[in-house]
């Protein structure tokens, strides 16, 4: 198993899957769900739609659904909800269940390489080192030790927090 922190733009990896930080209904947002709809083409969005929502949810916070990846140089996009950190009374259980719930569903669908970008850290509020940790965490697990794991990370401080974390825990 790798883990590797990268300071860069998560639609430029080349993996199995990369994770999309979406929100439930699936249709594209700003920040880094914004850039992978636009980087992945309109065939991302129709892929989004097959996914049966329920009352216009297609990916509940701390879930994680699979589509094929329109025009990324991955085979999949696996969204996931991270928590909006003040809504949630244990948003560390709900970031740790999208972490977990992405890799089960890379494992599941053969994947051996999966790039994440830092979940729920934009305007969902979570806090960077907070966000690190459990992530960190859930990816050291030995069920995931199989696969190649990439953070792609946004900005030198967000680069700065991920690999400080990174060093700390020996990943």
């Amino acid at each position: 198993m790798t883990i590797s922190i990268i300071k860069g733009n998560i639609v430029s990896a080349e993996v199995d899957a990369i994770v999309n930080a979406a929100n439930p209904m699936m249709l594209g947002g700003g920040g880094v769900d914004g850039a992978i709809h636009n980087a992945a083409g309109p065939k991302l969005l129709e892929e989004c739609r097959k996914v049966k929502a329920v009352d216009g949810v297609r990916c509940p916070f701390g879930e994680a659904r699979i589509t094929l990846a329109g025009d990324l140089p991955s085979k999949f996009v696996i969204h996931t909800a991270g928590p909006i950190y003040h809504n949630e009374d244990e948003p560390h259980k709900v970031l740790e269940s999208s972490y977990r719930q992405a890799l089960q569903l890379a494992l599941a669908n053969g994947c051996r390489s999966i790039a994440f970008p830092a979940i729920s850290c934009g305007v969902y509020g979570y806090s960077a080192e907070e966000a690190a940790a459990i992530a960190l965490d859930v990816c050291s697990r030995s069920e995931y030790s199989e696969m190649d794991i990439s953070f792609y990370l946004f900005g030198t401080s967000m680069y700065e927090v991920w690999t400080e974390a990174s060093q700390r825990i020996g990943a």
